[in-house]
C-alpha cells in the first residue's frame, strides 16, 4: 500500500515537471467543502465553487479556459465587490483568471492562482455588459506607459482608484498586486484612511489589471499563509526602489544561463484532490 502511494507521488511529480499540467485536464471540482491546500504557488483547491459567468454587475472573461473556480471565500468576495462597484456606479466588473476546478499548477501564465484564493480583476470598467464574442476577444486597457514609467492619464482615473481601494479595504484580502506606477498614483491621493495601502504591493506586469490575494480562510489548516507585508503604507523608499535606474554606459554583462528549476512537489493531500 505504501509502495503504491509512493509510486503515485512520483508519477505526480513527473507530470508536474513536464510541460503539461495534470490539473488542466480536470473539468470539475472535487466534492465537499471548500479548502485551500498548500501555498499560493504550490497547492490545490478542494471543493471549489464556480463564479457564474455573468451576474449582477460582473462578467467572466475568456470562460473557455475554465479558470473561474475558487474557494467559497473568493467567490463571496467577488460577489461583494461587484455589489459595491454597482452601488458606487463605477461600471461593470470584468473578472479574469481565478483558478482551475481543483486549483493546481498552470502549464503557463501563472505561478500562483493554485489554491482558489487569487483572482485577476481588470481595471477596465465597462458601462454595459459585453457580448460573448467581446469577452473572448477583449483587449487590455493599459493604465501605464511602460517604457516611460508613467501613468496613462487617458485610461487611469477616479473609478480605477476607488476600485482598488474597495478591494483592498476588505479584511479578507491579504495582498493586492499592481504595477509600481499605479501604486505611486494611489500613494499620491489623499485618503481618509490609508491603512489599506499597506496591502497594495508593487509588482511588474500588473499594468492593466490587479491581482487580489485572500488570507487563508479560518479552518483551512493545510493552507500556508504568506508573510505579512512590511509595516507602513509602502509609499516611501520601498516604492522608490522599483523605479528603473538609468542605463549604464559600460559594456553589458554577459548573460549567464541558469538551469531550469523543476517545480516543487505539491502537498500529498493534493494527490487525493486530483484523483477524487
Amino acid at each position: 500500500m505504501v509502495k503504491q502511494f509512493l509510486i503515485c507521488i512520483f508519477a505526480l511529480f513527473i507530470s508536474f515537471a513536464s510541460a503539461a499540467s495534470p490539473w488542466e485536464k480536470v473539468e470539475t471540482p472535487s466534492e465537499g467543502q471548500s479548502e485551500s491546500i498548500g501555498t499560493y504557488n504550490n497547492g490545490c483547491l478542494a471543493g471549489g465553487e464556480n463564479l457564474p459567468l455573468a451576474g449582477d454587475g460582473f462578467q467572466v472573461m475568456r470562460s473557455h479556459r475554465g479558470r473561474y473556480y475558487g474557494h467559497k471565500e473568493m467567490i463571496a468576495f467577488l460577489h461583494g465587490l461587484s455589489t459595491d462597484v454597482q452601488q458606487l456606479k463605477l461600471g461593470q466588473l470584468l473578472v479574469g483568471d481565478i483558478a482551475m476546478p481543483r486549483g493546481g499548477r498552470f502549464s503557463s501564465g501563472h505561478a500562483s492562482h493554485q489554491t482558489g484564493l487569487d483572482a485577476d480583476i481588470w481595471l477596465k470598467l465597462t458601462n454595459s455588459p459585453l457580448s460573448e464574442k467581446e469577452l473572448i476577444d477583449i483587449q487590455p486597457l493599459p493604465m501605464v506607459h511602460i517604457k516611460d514609467y508613467k501613468i496613462n492619464q487617458e485610461n487611469w482615473g477616479e473609478k480605477q482608484a476607488l476600485l482598488v481601494q474597495l478591494a483592498a479595504a476588505d479584511e479578507r484580502v491579504a495582498r493586492i498586486f499592481v504595477h509600481p506606477v499605479i501604486k505611486e498614483q494611489l500613494c499620491q491621493r489623499e485618503w481618509t484612511n490609508r491603512d489599506w495601502l499597506r496591502k497594495v504591493r508593487p509588482w511588474w506586469g500588473h499594468y492593466y489589471h490587479f491581482h487580489v490575494r485572500l488570507h487563508c480562510p479560518d479552518g483551512d489548516t493545510s493552507c500556508k499563509p504568506q508573510k505579512a507585508p512590511p509595516a507602513g503604507d509602502g509609499c516611501g523608499a520601498e516604492l522608490a526602489s522599483w523605479k528603473p535606474k538609468p542605463k549604464s554606459k559600460t559594456a553589458p554583462k554577459k548573460v549567464v544561463k541558469t538551469r531550469k528549476r523543476l517545480p516543487p512537489t505539491p502537498p500529498p493531500q493534493c494527490l487525493a484532490v486530483l484523483h477524487q
